[in-house]
């Protein structure tokens, strides 16, 4: 009993210094989409605050493919010592689960760490159309059931939810056109293969000011920073409408509560760094970090909120 009690004590000492030096080795945070993407994108800018913080170097690391569940399955299995991180976004951690049989259940293989940037999407119309603003877009809609069509960067996105969550409250019958990537549907619209789409603020603002892209409201509750002149669907006639992107460092379940909170410390830190906030503004992008029990309570409605949005639009894998 003794020799128990004793070995017990030690591994107990050694995972007390473990946790008192952690990080003694690289961090990796894992992202599931290729490079220069808007999750990437994120990582890169948070990396070097972040790393100089911590006393240890950050590794972003590409995982890319399946809507992101990739990379955060990868983490989810990995050990929980706060070495293997993920940032995530909407789709991997809200979406995906509803519409694919991903190997990880978002709510239970993850420990929340922190919300880290958010942003909305902008329906833009071609330039030819008559259309000027929600109403008009709804009016055209009804004139012409299952005839326009919208684009997003693929199934399950939020470009993607936006069109279905505008479907639904603006009773409307628009047509999906799912390309892979926001790069593709962005050529496909200025190509004139589809009549609208949601897309990012800083993939389309160029366009809107070329003309080629006539910039209609804009997801979020409020108006994106980029475009402080495009009213927001919600206050367009959709009050309660919002529909946004957003992205979250985690770990994988049982990573112990001191490693948690000290990297929450630290990536709230970082976000609040100016040359952070600086740098995401530029991408449209807006930081926004949380306690880890705010994040988990965040993804536990976003997840209830899109299971029925995805539900109710029968929308499935193809």
């Amino acid at each position: 009993m003794k020799t128990r009690i004793g070995l017990l004590g030690v591994l107990l000492f050694s995972w007390g210094i473990c946790l008192a030096q952690f990080p003694n080795k690289p961090v990796t945070i894992v992202v599931g989409f290729e490079p220069g993407g808007g999750t990437d994108t994120t990582a890169r800018i948070v990396q070097g605050p972040l790393g100089e913080q911590l006393g240890q170097q950050i590794v972003v690391e590409n995982r890319a493919g399946a809507g992101g569940n990739i990379a955060v399955d990868h983490v989810a299995k990995a050990s929980p010592d706060g070495y293997t991180l993920v940032l995530a976004n909407v789709g991997a951690l809200a979406v995906n689960p509803h519409i694919l049989k991903t190997p990880y259940d978002p709510l239970k293989a993850l420990a929340p760490i922190s919300m880290a940037a958010e942003f909305a999407n902008v329906l833009v119309v071609q330039p030819s159309l008559a259309v000027n603003s929600v109403a008009d877009f709804v009016k055209l809609a009804r004139s012409k059931p299952a005839i326009i069509t919208y684009a997003s960067s693929g199934i399950g996105g939020a470009g993607h939810l936006s069109g279905e969550l505008l479907k639904a409250v603006a009773k409307i019958d628009i047509v999906h056109v799912p390309y892979k990537g926001g790069g593709p549907a962005m050529q496909g619209f200025l190509g004139g293969q589809v009549d609208s789409f949601f897309a990012t603020p800083i993939s389309s603002i160029s366009q809107i000011r070329a003309g080629r892209a006539k910039a209609v409201a804009t997801t979020g509750a409020k108006r994106a920073a980029l475009m402080p002149d495009v009213p927001t669907i919600a206050e367009s006639g959709y009050a309660g409408y919002e529909a946004l992107n957003w992205y979250g460092f985690l770990a994988p379940r049982g990573t112990p509560k001191e490693i948690v909170d000290r990297l929450n410390r630290e990536i709230v830190k970082a976000l609040a760094n100016p040359q952070v906030v600086a740098a995401l503004h530029k991408t449209g992008t807006e930081p926004k970090s949380s306690t880890p029990e705010e994040f988990a309570a965040y993804m536990k409605r976003e997840y209830d909120t899109w299971g029925k949005v995805v539900k109710e639009a029968g929308i499935k894998a193809q």
